[in-house]
């Protein structure tokens, strides 16, 4: 569904994570050093007009609408208008694939309903965008960003789209991403999609927005929607979180509805909240997260599914929290680790216990066998997905690999599809290979990764670096990322939180937590604590470059 990119070797989808990382022994700066000795020199802005609802949260626009100072119409032709000014004309971050012409129409319908009934919920009359790989019975397609799905019109809501609609929130539009979710090639490019383009990452346009839900993540960040719904099989919401210095949530497996979701892998994909806040992260994943009749992993969750998120957030969030440091992952980055390092002292002072180090048994030990699970369910998971689309070009993994060869000068200028390949020569779900592979999967990640190290220390949340800073988009080669730490609850299918953590060398990383399945709300309540702490989020200012 979305993942970053998969090596022949299974390696974390940001370009593979590299070699062994190596514990952190980096000395301590104050803050003021830090900053200096990290930061980048900014080129030129490109300049961009104010925007009245800049950095404003989903509380803040509801308390405008409920004054009558605005309404949901227009809110949304105001952020149709930054959409139009900042992602196709000025800077051009080129992050929205498709615009909702129903906007506007939805908008105003919400507003009369405010005026007679009063509001559904939080997410009344908000307008935010959803991925490109997320269907929506309506004037829009779902493509994945790919030309063989041009026209692709659903007849059914996905499971996000109808709560979505349920909670009264306006779908302004879908949002570019690494094509289908950057599991098509081991060499790509993420953010780039035959259909969309390059997403740019606004805080430098040169570098890159990471994927797959790049275009969630710079849509966030650079102020062109409330929030955005984006989808991860391995790293896919919080990568591009951490590139573009928002929040981004990927939870529990079944926590949130998979269907009518163009799909990479049934054991790992979710859909999950993209917000520049954790406050506005939780309302979303409030109303995303229900049961669905068309996807059985959701009668999972039971009682452990919350309608209300934010009763867990407390600005104390980190007092008591039991947490413990994962080294392992740390180590690709320099810079990194001095800011992590020095966040973790900050944590501790604020009332946190560390456990340092506190690494996963099985760290390192299940990359191939994840690939050769995603390939597997690639093939059982897409060839169902299309075959059920009738209004698609293609109908099957065999006919869009053949599309792609007949249509390579668009599909395939600067990468191939060789993942597409190897998951067409794998066999069925039935196979011993791909039942020892997925038992291998959920054995290491689970109880001898993270619920074992958990169990050991007693923790309340495993703690680690989200990724390296965004590095530059290189399309002639493909990704350049060295690090990350997603793939432990992504394989276990277990919750994972990226808060922005500061800035190395003028340029966003973030900081993970993640933990035990359906642990969202204590996740959250460390989130939480963590943003109010650090306060280190900074709108983008549209930089052509980083000088380093």
């Amino acid at each position: 569904m979305s993942s970053e990119r998969v090596s022949e070797r299974g390696v974390s989808r940001r370009g593979l994570l590299r070699n062994a990382m190596l514990a952190s022994g980096t000395v301590l700066l104050d803050r003021a050093s830090l900053s200096r000795s990290l930061d980048g020199r900014p080129s030129a802005e490109i300049p961009v007009r104010p925007f009245a609802f800049e950095e404003s949260t989903i509380e803040d626009l509801q308390a405008r609408m409920k004054s009558g100072e605005i309404s949901s119409r227009s809110l949304t032709e105001a952020y149709l208008a930054r959409i139009d000014e900042v992602d196709k004309r000025g800077p051009r971050v080129n992050s929205v694939i498709e615009v909702n012409p129903d906007a506007l129409s939805i908008a105003q319908a919400l507003d009369q309903e405010r005026k007679q009934k009063g509001i559904r919920g939080p997410m009344h009359g908000i307008p935010l965008l959803i991925k490109d790989n997320i269907d929506t019975a309506d004037g829009m397609q779902t493509t994945a960003g790919s030309l063989a799905l041009i026209g692709s019109k659903p007849i059914a809501d996905s499971g996000v789209a109808m709560q979505l609609r349920i909670a009264g929130a306006v779908i302004l539009g879908k949002t570019n991403l690494s094509e289908w979710a950057n599991i098509r090639s081991s060499h790509s490019t993420s953010g780039w999609s035959g259909r969309g383009g390059l997403t740019k990452n606004p805080y430098a346009l040169d570098r890159n927005a990471c994927g797959s839900s790049s275009g969630s993540g710079v849509a966030v960040s650079a102020n062109l929607c409330s929030v955005a719904v984006g989808t991860e099989t391995d790293g896919s919401i919080v990568c591009p979180s951490s590139a573009n210095g928002i929040v981004g949530i990927k939870p529990t497996l079944g926590l949130i509805s998979r269907a009518g979701i163009v799909p990479i892998a049934h054991s790992q994909d979710t859909a999950g909240p993209m917000a520049r806040t954790v406050r506005d992260a939780a309302i979303l994943l409030g109303v995303l997260a229900a049961p669905d009749p068309r996807d059985q992993a959701t009668s999972r969750a039971g009682v452990k599914r919350e309608t209300d998120y934010t009763r867990f957030l407390t600005a104390d969030g980190l007092r008591g929290a039991r947490l413990g440091v994962a080294r392992k992952y740390f180590g690709f980055n320099d810079a990194v680790d001095a800011l992590l390092n020095r966040l973790l002292e900050e944590m501790k002072a604020a009332g946190a216990v560390l456990v340092d180090p506190a690494d996963l048994e099985s760290h390192g030990k299940f990359d191939d066998t994840e690939l050769l699970v995603l390939l597997y369910e690639l093939k059982a998971d897409l060839n169902a997905y299309l075959s059920s689309h009738t209004r698609a070009q293609v109908r099957s993994l065999t006919e869009l690999i053949a599309f792609n060869e007949n249509n390579k000068e668009k599909e395939m200028p600067y990468f191939g599809q060789d993942l597409f390949v190897k998951s067409e020569a794998k066999g069925v779900l039935t196979d011993r290979e791909y039942s020892v592979a997925l038992a291998a999967n959920h054995s290491l990640s689970r109880e001898h990764g993270i619920d074992g190290v958990m169990n050991k220390f007693q923790l309340d949340a495993i703690v680690a670096p989200t990724g390296a800073p965004p590095w530059l988009t290189d399309l002639a080669n493909g990704d350049h990322a060295v690090g990350g730490s997603s793939n432990a609850a992504a394989v276990a299918g277990y919750p994972n939180i990226n808060v922005p953590a500061g800035f190395v060398f003028g340029l966003p990383v973030g900081i993970s937590f993640f933990g035990r399945a359906w642990s969202e709300p204590t996740l959250l309540k460390i989130a939480y604590g963590f943003e109010q702490l650090v306060k280190a989020r900074t709108p983008p200012q549209f930089r052509e470059t980083i000088k380093i």
